[in-house]
């Protein structure tokens, strides 16, 4: 029940800890309000006895601000009331023996906790863990559960860093999540905010200079990260990376929009992120990661130091998604202006990055650098997400846009790629529900400027219709998944195929992340719109030792065209087995028509028809998905 409080407020002359409940009871003290006393660098702090776990607890400034704590581990009340203390050390795991997972390995499950289940809790996550487990998952993304305003949310607008979200279950909660997570094999990635704080509940400013006006944000002034007192305000946030590796055994942290991370230093923040998460990793003796978000298309992001980069693990990549969604839906509006061209999809699997620095029409200037000679492991990719799903205005999903068929395409264009592959929570089996954005804000004049704010993002894409308001409570209910869909015709094949083509990832090297000692021919029938990659992979002999005889191989072929194509796809030799054709009934086709075997020349070429929105998977050895 000792407690060592700190805080920094550098600009404050005098700073009290208010202690109530528990703590108030035992010493007899009505409040019991203690003094911090000043360190050096703008700290203050004191350690105080008889603090039991649960204690509620305010900070004082100045004799008369009273505020949470901005380091806060958890908010049972809300953004607004006290704080809570929080004994780490009283759980205890039981993880089965996980010792983490390479990035390299991960086959990541995007899922919004308060919309994942009708309950909206992570205990209510846990029981449907095995069939993500089935399925192929090996990695939970969650997207942010800092403490925000209200029950409902995102999670991009939390206020409290350190904190996890009360609705969801608090502390505890979370811990039961990842270590059941942990128990089935599968990593959890944490989705954290480092670039803004949201709107409601930040008190912040109150206590140090954290924002700058030197750079602006889409949600106002950037995070200090390089001015005047930035030092403190670095260490709040590297801190909080810790306290999920090591107080949540959290695996991996997707750091959200980098882009908006404003820093000049010579050794930027993310650097110094890069370099402690590594000395962590080695210290805790398990795989830690960094994944960012960035619209920069740049690959310094994770380039390794000595190369000039930052370090990270992976980084998201959106030409991808935007050049398969714009080929698909016909869709030009917005960003959705830079894509379209069959070639830009030739390029994204070829090149990594569709724009390189090569002029973007929407952004009217050259954009992003080249990342051609990065592996490919280094970069998710997805055919939808929260944001390219909840950020049009009704938030409808990929399913309410395509075809049956096309959705089957989409599914094997990102799990057959060599890059690391994304699912939004639904996916799998053509979630039907919409995912659009929603809060619960007490602030009318918040509200009304959130309502605004939408209304102006939506106008770039000239979609039809009124959006529907943020701050209705039915949108969550109504985003809520429908898992019963699962087992329904379409939806069931759907999902089937998901974990066929998942199965097939895993049992032939070819086709995992990065075609690991091997390389991928990218080859693109435009008239016909067909994609073919063929991959490839070293065998590998006892000891680790290359054997090139026992090379995997995989032809991949991808019909973007919603009419039947023929093509003669790039082999020069050797017997191919079909391992998966879309086409057949046993997934929902209209009649499996390839060939079971093809063999090159010298007979001639092979020429094979594919079907509208159809695709087809050849390996020189191995089974077929059942």
């Amino acid at each position: 029940d000792r407690v060592h409080f700190t805080l920094w407020a550098p600009g404050r002359e005098s700073v009290e800890v208010l202690l109530e409940g528990a703590a108030r009871q035992q010493t007899g003290l009505d409040p019991r309000a203690v003094a911090l006393e000043r360190q050096a660098g703008g700290y203050w702090s004191a350690t105080l006895e008889a603090v039991p776990p649960g204690t509620r607890y305010q900070y004082r400034l100045d004799g008369e601000i009273l505020r949470p704590d901005p380091a806060s581990h958890y908010q049972p009340e809300g953004v607004h009331a006290p704080s809570a203390v929080v004994d780490h050390g009283a759980y205890r795991w039981d993880e089965g023996g996980w010792q983490g997972l390479a990035p390299r390995n991960m086959v990541l499950y995007e899922l919004h906790v308060g919309t994942f289940t009708a309950e909206g809790t992570f205990a209510a996550v846990i029981p449907r863990l095995a069939e993500l487990a089935s399925l192929g998952v090996t990695a939970l993304e969650l997207m942010p559960v800092a403490q925000f305003p209200g029950e409902r949310n995102w999670g991009y607008d939390g206020v409290y860093p350190y904190a996890v979200q009360s609705s969801y279950g608090g502390p505890e909660a979370l811990k039961e999540l990842v270590a059941a997570c942990h128990r089935q094999g599968l990593a959890v990635v944490l989705d954290v905010v480092y670039n803004h704080l949201g709107p409601e509940g930040n008190y912040l400013r109150d206590f140090g200079p954290y924002f700058t006006d030197r750079y602006r944000t889409p949600w106002g002034e950037a995070i200090n990260l390089d001015g005047p007192d930035s030092d403190p305000v670095r260490a709040y946030f590297l801190a909080n990376a810790e306290h999920w590796f090591r107080r949540y055994r959290i695996d991996a942290l997707r750091l959200d929009a980098i882009h908006a991370l404003y820093d000049r230093s010579a050794v930027a923040f993310l650097r110094e992120l890069s370099a402690r998460t590594e000395a962590l990793s080695r210290e805790l003796g398990r795989p830690l990661s960094l994944i960012a978000e960035s619209d920069l298309n740049d690959s310094r992001v994770i380039r390794p130091p000595e190369a000039g980069g930052l370090g990270l693990q992976a980084q998201w990549s959106d030409d991808l998604h935007h050049a398969l969604h714009a080929l698909l839906t016909g869709e030009r509006q917005g960003y959705y202006q830079d894509f379209g061209r069959f070639e830009d999809l030739v390029k994204a699997y070829r090149d990594r990055f569709v724009y390189d620095w090569r002029y973007s029409p929407h952004r009217r200037r050259r954009h992003g650098n080249s990342a051609a000679d990065l592996p490919f492991e280094g970069f998710v990719v997805f055919s939808q997400n929260h944001d390219q799903v909840g950020n049009r205005l009704l938030g409808e999903r990929t399913s309410a846009l395509l075809p049956f068929e096309a959705l089957k395409l989409l599914a094997a264009s990102i799990l057959l790629s060599p890059y690391l592959p994304l699912l939004f929570m639904g996916e799998e089996y053509g979630e039907t529900a919409p995912f659009p954005y929603f809060i619960s804000h007490t602030d009318p004049e918040l509200v009304e400027a959130v309502r605004r704010g939408r209304r102006e993002e939506f106008s770039a894409f000239a979609w039809q219709g009124e959006a529907p308001d943020p701050q209705d409570s039915a949108l969550r209910g109504a985003a809520v998944l429908q898992w019963g869909l699962r087992s329904r015709a379409h939806h069931r094949q759907l999902l089937e195929l998901y974990t066929g083509l998942l199965a097939l990832r895993r049992r032939h090297p070819a086709l995992g992340a990065g075609t690991a000692g091997g390389d991928m021919e990218v080859s693109g029938f435009a008239e016909q719109r067909v994609l073919v990659l063929r991959r490839r992979a070293e065998g590998r002999a006892a000891g680790g030792v290359r054997a090139a005889a026992a090379a995997d191989e995989a032809l991949v072929l991808l019909n973007f065209s919603p009419d039947e194509q023929s093509i003669a796809p790039p082999i020069s030799g050797g017997r191919w087995h079909k391992l998966l054709d879309s086409a057949a009934r046993g997934w929902g086709g209209t009649g499996d028509e390839l060939p079971a075997r093809i063999e090159g020349p010298p007979d001639g070429p092979v020429r094979l028809r594919l079907a509208g929105y159809g695709f087809a998977v050849y390996g020189t050895h191995g089974s077929p998905a059942s």
